[in-house]
C-alpha cells in the first residue's frame, strides 16, 4: 500500500521500520518539528525524523495541520492509508478523510480502557493484569474509533513502563503489518461505552513517594513512572529517584530503611533494586549501596 506514516517518539520507530520491511510504499513521514535539546539547546530531530532520514524517506514536520494549505499537501500524497502512532497533533477531519482507506491508529492499550496520553503508565499504576495494542480506525473523538485488531499481553510483576513500552512497540509494529495485510477481512468493532477510562498525562506532582501508602501501591507508582519522570523520595535532603523495585516482606515506620534498600511502607515494604541519586547515573541497588551507606533505621522522605 501507499502509506503516510505519522509518528514522533522512539515508540513509533519500530512501526516505521516494520512498514518499510513489509514492502509498503512510504509516501511521506510526518512527525513533530525538531526542538532544542541538550546543553547547547541545538535543535534535535525526533527519533522518527532521524530514522526516516536514515531510510531515505521524505519527512514533513508542520506545526499544525489545521490550515487549508497543509491539508491540500497531505491530500496530494494520494495515500491508500495513514498509519498514526504517537504523532502528537490532532488530525482535522479533512486529514482523516484524505487517505482512501482512512487513518489507522496504533494505541497502546486495550480500548476502551486507557484512552488518552499515557496508557502504559496508567495501566501499570492501576495494577492492571494485562494490556496490549489496538489498531483503531480514527475518527474525530479522542481514541473513540472502532477497533479493527487487538493484541493482549500480560503485565509482568516487576515490569516498568520502559519495559512495557518496548514490548508494546514491537507488538504494535507486528499488528499493523498484519492489519494492512488483511484489511478487507477485518470487521470494525465499535468500542463499548462500559469500561471507558482516560489515561491522563503524567503530572510531575504524582512522582513523590508517600511512604504511608501500602507497598503494593508504591510498587506500582515506582514501576509506572520509570524511567520518566521517575518516582522519587529524599535521602539526607537530596532527591533520590527510585526506578525498579519489588514488593518485599517487613514492616516499620513508613519510609524507614529496614536493610539495604528495603523500605517500610504504610503496609508492608518494598525492595528498591535500581536507584539514581542527584548528579549520578542509574545504579543497581548493590552498586548504589557501595557508594552510599544507608544505616538501617534511616527514614527517607523527611
Amino acid at each position: 500500500m501507499r502509506v503516510v506514516f505519522m509518528g514522533t517518539p522512539e515508540f513509533s520507530v519500530p512501526v516505521l521500520e516494520a512498514l518499510v520491511a513489509a514492502g509498503h510504499e512510504i509516501a511521506a513521514v510526518y512527525c513533530q518539528p525538531p526542538r532544542p535539546a541538550g546543553r547547547g539547546k541545538k535543535e534535535r530531530p525526533t527519533p522518527v525524523h532521524a530514522r526516516a532520514v536514515d531510510l531515505g524517506l521524505e519527512v514533513r514536520h508542520p506545526v499544525s495541520l489545521k490550515g487549508a494549505e497543509e491539508q491540500a499537501v497531505f491530500a496530494a500524497l494520494q495515500a491508500d492509508v495513514a498509519v498514526v502512532v504517537a504523532y502528537g497533533l490532532l488530525l482535522p477531519q479533512a486529514v482523516l478523510d484524505a487517505p482512501a482507506k482512512g487513518c489507522l491508529n496504533i494505541h497502546a492499550s486495550l480500548l476502551p480502557r486507557w484512552r488518552g496520553a499515557a496508557p502504559i503508565h496508567r495501566a501499570i499504576m492501576a495494577g492492571d493484569a494485562e494490556t496490549g495494542v489496538c489498531i483503531m480506525q480514527m475518527e474525530a473523538g479522542l481514541d473513540t474509533g472502532p477497533v479493527l485488531l487487538r493484541k493482549a499481553v500480560a503485565i509482568g510483576a516487576e515490569e516498568t513502563t520502559q519495559d512495557l513500552h518496548d514490548r508494546l512497540s514491537a507488538l504494535g509494529a507486528a499488528a499493523i503489518v498484519e492489519a494492512l495485510a488483511t484489511l478487507p477481512e477485518l470487521a470494525a468493532q465499535v468500542q463499548p461505552e462500559a469500561g471507558v477510562t482516560y489515561a491522563h498525562k503524567i503530572d510531575k506532582a504524582e512522582a513523590r513517594v508517600d511512604w504511608s501508602r501500602p507497598a503494593a501501591e508504591i510498587d506500582r507508582q515506582i514501576r509506572g513512572l520509570s524511567p520518566f519522570p521517575g518516582a522519587w523520595t529524599t535521602l539526607d535532603g537530596k532527591r533520590l529517584k527510585l526506578l525498579r523495585c519489588r514488593v518485599a516482606s517487613g514492616s516499620g515506620r513508613p519510609g524507614e530503611v529496614l536493610t539495604g534498600l528495603t523500605i517500610a511502607c504504610g503496609e508492608g515494604a518494598i525492595e528498591v533494586t535500581e536507584a539514581q541519586a542527584e548528579g549520578r547515573g542509574r545504579q543497581d541497588a548493590e552498586t548504589f549501596l557501595r557508594g552510599t551507606a544507608i544505616a538501617p533505621g534511616t527514614v527517607l522522605g523527611e
